[in-house]
């Protein structure tokens, strides 16, 4: 510069951001932060942090936790003999009315203990015949649930105990 011209010199600091782009650059920390892995297992090919797909919704997490717990009989867990609602047993009865009563104690059992924010509404054994209505073809569970803390009614998951070829 030559000695007759007057410069102003500038912090960056100085200026800041507006408003307007200060809301759009952050992040909803409900959709942002992941909470889980989402299961089944996938890997991410997305190019975040972790080598595994997330899920980022605690709701949905919930309902995946849920699920896997009452898919899960015990002994599978290493450490947690007792985790899981332990339906494999009473796959083929249920249906019945002693065996429906036992699978929604062991449910109530698991859920109490592994997840007691989650509020049981119902449950409905499902018996589903092949398409010739011959033989069976698949046999499970729904169960439709709250999470009174988060505001999720009307909740539910469906498991697949047995599927038939």
């Amino acid at each position: 510069m030559s000695e007759g011209q007057v410069s102003k010199t500038y912090d960056f600091n100085s200026v800041g951001e507006l408003d307007n782009e200060f809301q759009s650059n952050l992040l909803d920390p409900l959709e942002s932060i992941p909470v889980g892995i989402k299961t089944p297992m996938e890997l991410a090919n997305d190019g975040t942090a972790g080598p595994f797909k997330m899920r980022s919704d605690l709701g949905e997490q919930i309902r995946d936790n849920f699920r896997n717990m009452l898919a899960t009989n015990h002994g599978d867990r290493i450490m947690l003999f007792d985790f899981g609602a332990n339906l494999e047993e009473l796959t083929f009865e249920l249906g019945t009315e002693s065996s429906d009563t036992e699978a929604i104690r062991r449910i109530q059992r698991t859920t109490s203990k592994y997840m007691p924010f989650i509020a049981l509404e119902t449950f409905e054994p499902i018996r589903q015949p092949d398409l010739a209505g011959n033989n069976l073809a698949f046999i499970g569970i729904l169960v439709r649930y709250n999470v009174p803390q988060l505001n999720l009614n009307n909740q539910a998951v469906e498991i697949i105990l047995y599927t038939a070829g």
